[in-house]
């Protein structure tokens, strides 16, 4: 296995740094904080720089928000300066690294790659195979064990200054375990975390058609008693050697629709899922009867409808405008013709 020792140097770079900062202010240049770190970038930077070489970088204390869509979560927030800059650099450097390991059918949060593209493939294997083994893990992110993601870590990392960075970073929530979720490096660790288990299913079950985003995956066969095989040495595996468990598992023909980010995949077509499209409907009603014209509400439908446009969505639509345009006539023009949104093809 290669292994990579002298990265400090190209990590605290000022090059790195000002890369680094560009890419955590993308898009968040209206916000208060945002704006107070780009009127002092250079000196706050140097300082960073300075923070970094003496040992002195410290994770900032977590704010934590709880979310309820799609299920409860806590979402940890960390300040722009300097936990965002840190993140942004380090995966400056590590993120072609640890993606040179992934297989190619890993898809969460690898850059050139995403939803609709494992969407396309699953498909793919849809098409071809009978049954399907689906598997998600329980609660994955508060459930990675900090010792287990640090040794996996070292594997590849042989900088000792970077590492005691990046064990700051993982070691910094929790008791033993979580990746907090909204981190950088949480994104990305969470996908070495599970490459263990790629590896695994790949090379030692010698599984073909397999593909996973994040912790939820699918192993396709012919062999209705293979997969059951399959499930029980992943889940041997995974208790043993990453200490997770699967929240549920289950294996089933595919001619039932394999469920699968947000879509139901069949052999000759693709549908929203049920609960995504009750969830879209409720916003629409929303929108629709209080004519919410907000900025909020306008990325929300632009979000929706490219969401939508991926899936055989002809009578969701002609569906939901007939009960709807009787709701708020005035929204006709914004819903139904800016957005093409609820039009049928």
């Amino acid at each position: 296995m290669k292994t990579y020792k002298n990265l400090w140097d190209k990590f605290i770079s000022m090059e790195n740094l000002e890369l680094a900062a560009k890419k955590a202010v993308k898009s968040k240049k209206n916000k208060k904080d945002v704006r107070k770190f780009l009127r002092d970038k250079t000196e706050l930077l140097k300082k960073l720089q300075q923070d970094l070489i003496n040992g002195k970088f410290n994770t900032s204390p977590y704010r934590i928000r709880t979310i309820f869509e799609p299920k409860k979560r806590d979402i940890y927030i960390l300040p722009l300066y300097p936990d965002h800059v840190v993140h942004h650099a380090l995966i400056n450097i590590l993120g072609p690294i640890w993606q040179s390991t992934f297989i190619n059918d890993s898809y969460a949060c690898i850059p050139g790659r995403g939803l609709h593209s494992a969407s396309k493939r699953v498909m793919q294997f849809v098409r071809r195979y009978k049954y399907v083994l689906q598997c998600d893990i329980k609660k994955f992110y508060p459930s990675v064990n900090h010792k287990i993601m640090f040794k996996i870590i070292k594997k590849k990392v042989k900088d000792d200054r970077l590492l005691a960075v990046l064990q700051n970073i993982i070691f910094s929530c929790g008791n033993g375990r979580n990746l907090p979720i909204g981190n950088l490096t949480s994104q990305w660790m969470g996908n070495v975390y599970m490459n263990e288990a790629d590896h695994f299913i790949k090379e030692q079950l010698h599984c073909r058609a397999y593909i996973r985003y994040c912790d939820d995956f699918l192993i396709f066969s012919d062999d209705k008693a293979w997969l059951h095989k399959c499930k029980k040495d992943i889940e041997e595996f995974l208790m043993n050697n990453l200490n997770l468990i699967f929240s549920k598992s289950s294996v089933f023909p595919v001619s039932r629709g394999v469920s699968f980010l947000g879509y139901r995949h069949f052999r000759k077509f693709i549908l929203l899922r049920k609960h995504s499209a009750k969830k879209i409907f409720r916003c629409l009603f929303f929108i629709v009867l209080n004519r919410d014209l907000s900025e909020r509400s306008v990325c929300r439908l632009a979000a929706w409808h490219g969401w939508i446009k991926w899936s055989c969505s002809y009578n969701l639509k002609k569906c939901m405008r007939k009960m709807l345009a009787p709701v708020n006539p005035l929204m006709d023009d914004f819903i139904y013709e800016r957005f093409v949104m609820l039009d049928p093809e």
